[in-house]
């Protein structure tokens, strides 16, 4: 059976909140589109609200003012607006930026985007005047600059959290330098390790993640106003000045290349998958830590749910939903790689569908750093629940094949001897240091009583004190130099 055509807009294509504005039209919606002049017929209702993006770009507004109150500025210094002009349009863009932080602006569908709402009610305020504010640009430099503006913005932001969460990292490293756990690969015990090694593990994760986003920000930093449509402008505008205004290191050097890439975006969304990944990785972790059988660490009662029919049940919600949230982001960034690959120069209507990827991908992040931020500083380690599985996994095994290399035996040999006495250690259901030395011995002969030195879980980490290592001396050592960075990045970074 075919669905009516308004069933399909109103319930398959048109989403809610469009759906909710386009039922609340005001009385701007009718008015006359500024590009009206080419047609002999109005824009069909539906096609009207298919088409607009009020609805999620109405979030630039901030950023498509500042950059409309930059461009008037320039224009009034190069002459092509009188002083009066130029003073009456940033009078009333900056009224209407008040009204909209007050929630006091009426938004419309009919004028399709944020850029044209504004302008249109900018006209409405001061008169004619408000109509030359667009000379020398295009909504296709308009909306590329208003991006970057707020992608700048928010690339600050998400530094600041992931800053927020490193520090937290370090404070529970240098707190825990000497706490043994038991380190893991193909999450079987392999080794021992201190959970504040784990910790700058993390750390140097979240620290290649601040440095993409660094990078993406230096590259996002160029000004596409100016460009107009695709080709420039004949009006003697001053794109240096204007970049200087809104704080760009330069213009963008090329008109076509300026209204149409979206580079800065896809990368930004890049960067956005790693971090997520790393975040997911974390969140696995603290899964499983946080279980009954590992019993590693408590995420505390604030991060945590219950069960609606198991009163014992404490859910680790906060890293599974983590966790969870890392597929859209995925999913974002493919949509934008798909989104750009058949685009011819320059602008296309495709790059409307830019936005709402960027958007919730940000929105992603922020959360997923700001709750990890909060959550990593509280959570309870236990460190003898860690030492206790560390000591059953047989997880000093290496050092006694080291100990043996060390003493003359071929590193293959020294292999099947330490295989024998954990068989040993696993028959009797002990830890290898508490097999006596005969026994030890008749493994080996060449073992002495000094074994028991690195046959210790303590003497284990100990030994590795060299750097990079899980020493709890080098644990603090590089807590300290991290720290040191650390206030060196926030030194260079822009202001």
């Amino acid at each position: 059976m075919l669905l009516r055509r308004d069933l399909i807009r109103e319930y398959v294509i048109l989403p809610a909140i469009c759906r909710a504005t386009f039922a609340s039209m005001n009385s701007r919606d009718t008015a006359k589109k500024p590009w009206t002049g080419r047609f002999t017929a109005p824009t069909d209702a539906f096609v009207e609200a298919f088409t607009a993006s009020v609805d999620f770009d109405r979030r630039l507004y901030r950023q498509d003012i500042a950059g409309s109150i930059a461009h008037a500025t320039m224009l009034g210094a190069v002459g092509i607006l009188s002083d009066a002009e130029r003073d009456a349009i940033v009078a009333g863009l900056e009224g209407i930026r008040r009204d909209i932080d007050r929630g006091e602006f009426n938004w419309s569908v009919a004028l399709e985007d944020v850029h044209m709402n504004v302008e249109s009610v900018l006209t409405e305020r001061i008169g004619p005047v408000g109509k030359k504010l667009h000379t020398g640009r295009s909504r296709n430099d308009q909306v590329a600059t208003d991006l970057r503006l707020w992608l700048r913005e928010e690339t600050d932001i998400v530094l600041d959290e992931l800053k927020r969460l490193r520090q937290g990292l370090l404070a529970v490293a240098e707190r825990e330098a000497a706490t043994i756990m038991p380190g893991f690969t193909h999450l079987q015990t392999a080794q021992p390790v201190t959970f504040g090694h784990h910790m700058m593990a993390w750390y140097e994760m979240l620290t290649r993640d601040a440095a993409r986003f660094t990078d993406v920000r230096g590259r996002l930093n160029h000004m596409p106003l100016g460009a107009a449509a695709l080709a420039g402008t004949t009006f003697p505008i001053d794109r240096a000045m204007t970049a200087g205004l809104l704080g760009f290191d330069a213009p963008c050097a090329n008109s076509l290349d300026a209204v149409s890439d979206r580079d800065f975006v896809i990368e930004f969304c890049a960067a956005a998958s790693l971090l997520m990944a790393h975040l997911s990785r974390f969140s696995e972790e603290l899964v499983l830590w946080s279980s009954a059988q590992f019993d590693f660490v408590d995420l505390g009662d604030a991060f945590c749910t219950g069960s609606s029919i198991m009163p014992q049940k404490k859910n680790p919600d906060v890293p599974e939903l983590v966790r969870g949230k890392t597929g859209r982001v995925y999913g974002h960034l493919m949509s934008l790689l798909t989104l750009t690959k058949g685009q011819p120069l320059a602008y296309n209507k495709d790059n409307q569908e830019d936005k709402e990827p960027l958007f919730d991908t940000v929105d992603t992040i922020k959360g997923s750093l700001r709750v990890y931020g909060d959550l990593v500083p509280v959570m309870t380690v236990k460190g003898d629940a860690m030492k206790e599985a560390a000591r059953r996994g047989y997880a000093t095994a290496t050092d006694l094949a080291d100990y043996l290399v060390r003493r003359g035996v071929a590193f293959r040999d020294a292999h099947e001897v330490v295989g024998q006495a954990v068989r040993q250690a696993i028959e009797l259901g002990v830890d290898l240091a508490d097999l006596p030395l005969e026994t030890l011995q008749g493994f080996s002969p060449t073992i002495a009583a000094d074994v028991y030195d690195v046959l210790t879980l303590e003497g284990s980490v100990q030994a590795r004190d060299h750097l990079g290592g899980t020493a709890p001396r080098q644990v603090l050592l590089a807590v300290q130099a991290a720290r040191t960075a650390l206030a060196a990045e926030d030194r260079a970074r822009p202001r």
